[in-house]
């Protein structure tokens, strides 16, 4: 399966709409998929990765990784879903809307965005906003 969802917390996942929200900012933006893990887990573990391959002590929301360097992604993505719930409070938004921004944000580093500067967060925004309102009407069906 070249879409592999993990969810190593006890929180229930709408993972049907989470991988085709990746499928379609990959495929909308002429991307394919050779091998992608995403990982869905809580604040120790991002905090640790963050730690081993960032050299940053504190959790945050995603970290991407990439292996490839065509249009077939090879890669994978960690979500906090501690960090994501925090964030929701913090903008109050609903979980699930975090949740799928954080994953179409994950997807977009995937491919090659970067939030690293001023335009190029604000290049990612946009685009977060575009796949969102595009999947309003599914995020809308998600039992809460």
């Amino acid at each position: 399966m070249p879409l592999q969802i993990f969810n190593t917390t006890r929180k229930e996942l709408p993972e049907e709409l989470l991988e085709r929200t990746v499928i379609d900012v990959l495929d909308s933006e002429g991307f394919g998929i050779e091998s992608i893990v995403a990982v869905y887990c809580g604040k120790k573990m991002i905090r640790k990765i963050n730690r081993e391959f960032l050299q940053h002590d504190y959790a945050t929301d995603t970290i991407t990784f990439r292996y490839s360097n065509n249009r077939e992604i090879d890669g994978e993505f960690y979500i906090s879903l501690d960090v994501i719930e925090g964030n929701a409070r913090r903008f109050e938004v609903d979980f699930k809307q975090e949740l799928l921004r954080v994953t179409i944000h994950s997807a977009l580093h995937l491919i090659g965005y970067d939030d690293q500067t001023v335009d190029g967060r604000l290049q990612m925004q946009q685009k977060e906003e575009f796949y969102l309102n595009r999947d309003s009407d599914a995020l809308n069906q998600i039992p809460s």
